[in-house]
């Protein structure tokens, strides 16, 4: 989707009006049990449900070696006003861009944002494919590879992702549990293993790279139950080929309200993960200096018989999202150790550290 190259930065003041004072607008479709996801279609935009989100990262490394984490994630919110007025510019829906690169030599996050109201060509998602875009930042599938081009302020990602194994759908043929009920589900699949190639600029310095990243996409209404605060998540390419997913979300005192996941083997074999086989038990914590929000950057994640520490690329990897999204959060590359030795590479992501999550 070719959009003008134009930046934006704007506070969602829409998405803090309660639902239900923004009039008699058609309700938010719901996850359902038994629907099949079908592709391509599924790739793209489902705008009947109130948040989703495609998200892109992965590990990379340069010429000499050097390794560097890179994140891009766009999110699309239904806004619930306007959507019986015939003016284009009702805002329907929102888009937020989220990209960062995480480069131990640096040694800091370097991150950016993007926020803008759908429509009037600055900003949108297809609904056949993905394809999504906020002025010249834009993540859309060319054939069977996810494309982005993110040209930020202290950086530019121009990179590639070419699938080496088949989706992987979360949960129950898709749906993704998220609280005790029914209701606070996501459609939700990933793309692990996935092939990078494409160049890294950071700080006037254009690096080619190669590695390895992991794309999400998920859809939902109800997200989260009203006394969670937040969640951590991990997803990880494993060296053998395997990939994992876990999840908690967790209590407004910090404890596993719910929790999930799923491992596909090096021979393609899916185990689906039960609330109580999931655990993460944190290691080490890293208190920004910027917000003084305490993160566990060590964590030990187990997922039935898979027992792995992920350690950080590098501390600093919080992502302060108050322009666009409203809140922080530590979004980091992570190396998965089991045994001592490094089995795996990803990204761990710790939201509600700070205030609790609003979805």
């Amino acid at each position: 989707m070719a959009l003008p190259r134009r930046r934006f930065l704007a506070v969602p003041l829409a998405l803090a009006l309660p639902r239900a004072a923004r009039g008699a607008e058609p309700a938010d479709a719901t996850v359902e049990r038994g629907v099949a996801l079908a592709f391509p279609r599924d790739h793209g935009r489902h705008g009947a449900f109130r948040t989703e989100w495609w998200y892109v990262t992965g590990l990379v490394r340069d010429a000499g070696g050097a390794e560097l984490g890179v994140q891009v994630t766009f999110f699309r919110t239904r806004t619930g006003i306007g959507e019986n007025s015939a003016s284009r510019f009702a805002p329907r829906e929102l888009l937020f861009a989220h990209a960062a690169v995480a480069s131990p030599g640096r040694g800091r996050l370097a991150g950016d944002q993007r926020a803008a109201r759908a429509g009037m060509g600055l900003a949108g998602a297809a609904d056949d494919t993905t394809s999504v875009a906020i002025g010249d930042w834009s993540l859309a599938r060319d054939g069977e590879v996810f494309r982005t081009h993110i040209p930020a302020r202290e950086f530019t990602l121009t990179l590639a992702f070419a699938p080496t194994q088949p989706l992987l759908l979360q949960g129950e043929a898709g749906v993704s549990r998220k609280g005790p009920s029914p209701r606070q589900a996501s459609y939700y699949y990933s793309v692990p293993q996935l092939a990078t190639r494409g160049t890294v600029a950071v700080d006037g310095r254009a690096r080619d790279v190669t590695g390895v990243a992991w794309l999400d996409h998920e859809w939902s209404s109800e997200y989260l139950a009203p006394d969670a605060r937040g969640w951590d998540w991990a997803g990880i390419n494993l060296d053998d080929g395997g990939a994992l997913m876990a999840f908690r979300i967790r209590d407004r005192a910090g404890g596993t309200l719910w929790a999930g996941g799923t491992l596909r083997d090096a021979a393609g074999r899916v185990t689906i993960f039960e609330p109580a086989d999931v655990r993460f038990e944190p290691l080490r914590r890293w208190r920004s200096p910027r917000t003084d929000i305490e993160y566990p950057v060590a964590m030990r994640v187990v997922a039935g018989a898979f027992d792995a520490v992920l350690e950080a690329l590098m501390d600093d990897q919080e992502l302060d999202a108050r322009a666009s999204v409203g809140t922080v959060y530590w979004e980091g590359a992570v190396h998965a150790r089991r045994d001592g030795r490094v089995a795996g590479r990803g990204y761990l992501e710790l939201t509600g550290y700070g205030a609790p999550l609003r979805l």
